[in-house]
């Protein structure tokens, strides 16, 4: 039967009448309510999503300290050769820096959510895959997946936790929390790396961040909310030649830290990056879909932070790098011992992070920056003045430095963060986080080539003399940034 037909009243239109086949008392279509984004997800745990953000962080970390202990039971039960053993290591780094500037240009375009959850994915998969290793090719090929994981879920990982927490006091606190869940992942994994290696073997310590990347993969759909995609396309030139330079530089630099600053292949690569890195630059002013918007550069602040964070790795890796063969080797401490030793430096960083947010409020990022590498700064001039092992006192002689130093880069952690992160136009945000951790990765191969190369030549102390130079390039960029972080515009990302 048809539906009878109405007179209009006087006072309201008729309404149009209804497509043919739709239901009779079908609901009209409602206009989206005013500030609401179309097509975008309500976030509906804010404090959810930071915990699974901060656990794949904290995933991510972890695996450096697993790695690295487990190391010498991978060369005993699988015969690696010292080449073999590099490439266990080098491999996930070339592939993390290789691809980070992708990665976030990927989530831009695709949905920050469904990327960083595919980097989960491959990440989880590619650790559990290395406990059943049978030999380096195996190795490199799982630490090759890790790194192309990593490289997909922490850019992708930062993007959303900007897009979930508003610019200002909200988005503080949510870095700081992954501050200091990393600074505890990295002291827990420390000592959980340890006693498994003593107990039960390298295989079953490799397998310690499955867990929270089968938590993250469970958690991230229900708690997550999907970013509205950017509609654009792939600069495939540009992603090219990012991976490329990246890749050069990376391995360059890791090659120079095993093989000497002189080493021809490690000169060749290093000038190869900044060569690619030159073109990339000259691409992406002429692309219609960059896969780093130029205007990033633009402000003195953020370029600042990007040369802190670039610094900042190289201060405080000598604590970990040189420490731990000096109270292994010199000390007679055993790998947990040494372990439990260095753990001040990680927890001292998750206790002031939260402090070090606070005191943000009061000074501004480019004081508490300053006040953080100035730490740095006296706690790798008090390790450069380590006495023999044979009088050593670790109350007097350790400790304090490392508690400086754990002070000191939260300090230094967060300012930059947010500097790198504020006033951003929406779509930038992937862009800003990619660069972000391009940097820190690149710092962190910069940092560890300058010290072994020096300490090479002249002893340990001096590695720790070089990396109060890395302290003061990051005193001196916190004191050349403005009082305000510069730049306009939504800030939504």
């Amino acid at each position: 039967m048809s539906a009878p037909v109405l007179e209009p009243r006087a006072a309201r239109p008729a309404a149009a009448p209804p497509p043919a086949g739709r239901a009779r008392h079908a609901r009209p279509h409602r206009a989206p309510r005013p500030g609401r984004v179309p097509g975008r997800v309500r976030r509906p745990r804010p404090g959810l999503a930071l915990a699974v953000i901060a656990s794949c962080n904290a995933m991510i970390q972890l695996d450096d300290a697993v790695v690295n202990i487990a190391l010498p039971g991978m060369r005993a039960d699988l015969g690696l050769t010292p080449v073999g053993s590099s490439w266990v290591l080098n491999a996930y780094l070339l592939a993390f820096g290789g691809l980070l500037l992708l990665g976030g240009r990927a989530g831009d375009v695709l949905g920050r959510r469904k990327v960083f959850l595919a980097g989960v994915a491959l990440f989880t998969a590619g650790a559990a895959a290395r406990a059943a290793a049978s030999g380096v090719e195996v190795l490199t090929v799982v630490r090759i997946v890790q790194g192309v994981g990593a490289a997909l879920a922490a850019p992708s990982g930062l993007a959303l936790l900007l897009s979930t927490f508003e610019e200002g006091a909200p988005r503080k606190r949510a870095i700081a929390v992954c501050t200091a869940v990393g600074a505890v992942s990295t002291a827990g994994g420390l000592l959980l790396a340890g006693t498994l290696s003593s107990l039960s073997g390298w295989r079953w310590e490799l397998l310690l961040n499955v867990p929270l990347g089968l938590l993250v993969l469970a958690l991230g759909p229900l708690v997550i909310a999907e970013t509205r995609r950017n509609p654009g396309r792939f600069d495939l030139a540009g992603a090219l030649l990012s991976a490329l330079g990246a890749t050069s530089l990376v391995y360059g630099l890791a090659r120079a830290a095993e093989q000497g600053v002189g080493d021809a292949r490690a000169l060749g690569c290093v000038a190869s990056g900044v060569v690619l890195f030159a073109l990339f630059a000259a691409v992406e002013r002429r692309a219609a879909h960059p896969v780093v918007v130029p205007v990033l550069f633009r402000d003195r602040g953020r370029v600042l932070s990007y040369v802190a964070t670039l610094a900042v790795p190289g201060s405080v890796m000598g604590a970990y790098f040189f420490l731990n063969q000096y109270f292994q080797q010199q000390a007679g401490y055993g790998p947990l011992g040494a372990a439990l030793a260095l753990t001040p430096l990680a927890a001292t960083m998750a206790l002031t992070a939260g402090v070090a947010v606070r005191l943000e409020r009061h000074l501004g990022p480019r004081y508490l920056m300053a006040a953080g590498a100035s730490l740095l700064l006296t706690g790798n001039l008090w390790l450069s003045r380590l006495p023999d092992a044979s009088v050593l006192s670790y109350a007097t002689g350790v400790l304090p430095p490392l508690l400086l130093l754990g002070a000191g880069m939260a300090c230094c952690v967060i300012p930059p963060t947010v500097l790198a992160t504020s006033g951003l136009r929406r779509g930038e945000a992937g862009a800003a986080s990619s660069v972000l951790n391009a940097v820190q990765t690149l710092g962190g191969s910069l940092g560890l080539a300058l010290l072994v190369a020096v300490a090479s030549r002249s002893g340990m102390t001096a590695g720790f003399t070089a990396g109060a130079v890395c302290a003061g390039v990051a005193l001196l960029a916190a004191l050349l940034i403005g009082r305000r972080p510069g730049g306009t515009g939504e800030g939504g990302a």
